[in-house]
Formats: C-alpha cells, sequence, structure tokens
C-alpha cells in the first residue's frame, strides 16, 4: 500500500481512523496494530510513536466517540427546549441516531471493554454524555411529589439501559436476530410506557 503522507500531527488521527475502518469491520479485537498501520499506509513502528497498544488506540477512539456523543446529547437537549418532555425524549433519539452514524466509536465505546475510567480525560467526557441525559431527567420529573420521585440517576440510567438494548438488539443488524418492528418506533414506545408509569404523559398522548 502506497504511503498516504501524512504530516504535521495528522498521522496520529489517520491510525484513529483506521483502528475505526476495522473496529467497525471486525470488532475491537479483530485486527492488529499492524493491520492498523497498513490500513493508514505507514508502517508498524510508526504506531508505537502515538500509542503503546492496541487497547491504548481503541481508548483514543473510544474518547473521540465520547466527545461527539456527549455533544450530539448536548444539541439534541437545548433543541427540545424549553419542554422538558421534548428535551428528554431528544436525548433518547440522539443516542440511537449516534449509534448509527458512528458504529464503529460506538463500538469502541460500549463494546470493547476499555473501562471509561482508563484516564481522566476519558471518565470526564463519559461523565459529560451521561451528565446531559441525567439533566433532562431531572427536568422532567421535577413535578413528581418527591416520595414518588425516583433519583434522577435511576431515572437516566433506566433511559440510558432502554436506549443501549434497543441499539444492541435491533439498530444494528444483530447476526439472525430481525427487528419487530423499527428501531425507532421501539425506543419511542418504550419511553412512552416508562413516562406514562410515572404519570408524566397521560395515556392518551
Amino acid at each position: 500500500m502506497p504511503k498516504r503522507g501524512y504530516h504535521h500531527g495528522n498521522l496520529r488521527q489517520a491510525l484513529i481512523d483506521a483502528a475505526l475502518e476495522l473496529i467497525e469491520a471486525r470488532g475491537p479485537m479483530g485486527f492488529t496494530l499492524s493491520e492498523a498501520a497498513k490500513q493508514a499506509g505507514v508502517t508498524p513502528a510508526a504506531v508505537y510513536r502515538h500509542f503503546e497498544g492496541r487497547e491504548d488506540l481503541i481508548a483514543e477512539a473510544a474518547l473521540q466517540g465520547y466527545e461527539i456523543f456527549a455533544d450530539l446529547m448536548e444539541y439534541a437537549y437545548e433543541k427540545g427546549q424549553p419542554s422538558a418532555l421534548a428535551a428528554f425524549s431528544a436525548t433518547g433519539r440522539a443516542y440511537l441516531a449516534f449509534a448509527r452514524k458512528y458504529p464503529g466509536h460506538y463500538i469502541a465505546m460500549f463494546e470493547s471493554g476499555i473501562s471509561i475510567n482508563r484516564t481522566p480525560e476519558l471518565a470526564a467526557v463519559a461523565n459529560r454524555a451521561s451528565g446531559v441525559l441525567e439533566k433532562a431527567a431531572t427536568g422532567l420529573s421535577q413535578h413528581i411529589p418527591e416520595d414518588k420521585r425516583p433519583p434522577a440517576s435511576m431515572f437516566s440510567a433506566h433511559i440510558w439501559a432502554l436506549s443501549h438494548g434497543v441499539v444492541e438488539l435491533f439498530a444494528r443488524n444483530s447476526p439472525g436476530r430481525a427487528s419487530p418492528f423499527p428501531p425507532d418506533d421501539l425506543l419511542e414506545t418504550g419511553i412512552g410506557i416508562y413516562l406514562r408509569g410515572l404519570g408524566l404523559i397521560n395515556p392518551d398522548e
């Protein structure tokens, strides 16, 4: 493969981009650093000038993914304002949209086994993403009597789990598994059922 001539700091990003392509095609453990180097058009030795090993490379891909994810979640939340319900619902849809548009990042973040506590930077940006959903849950549940109100962290964790489950089972073309309904509809109705159970929306909404 001919060298792409990366320079001025672009090699690091070229290696991340190559890793993302390989992660999407083969999974996070389905490639070697040498293959990432070949994909980027450089020698294997060049990788070690930027990354200590494959996990380090995947962790950087996950970090960039969380940055994109957090930005998308914040954008969705703000776009739904001033309606607390619209803002909350938008964050759930943003999760699904992210998984579809950035599959390599999504896999690096959630399926690689890389801990968000691997580095302070990764932990901070991951917490920023989850914090948006928790903020949306806080705004939506503030009218529930305090003695009947679930903690915002639990509320948001339920929706995160629901969103993640829909993505994993039905939005990423799992082998041999066909979605009984469009993933967007599954997520929308699932969130609706949850919110009705809390009395946050009426049965006919």
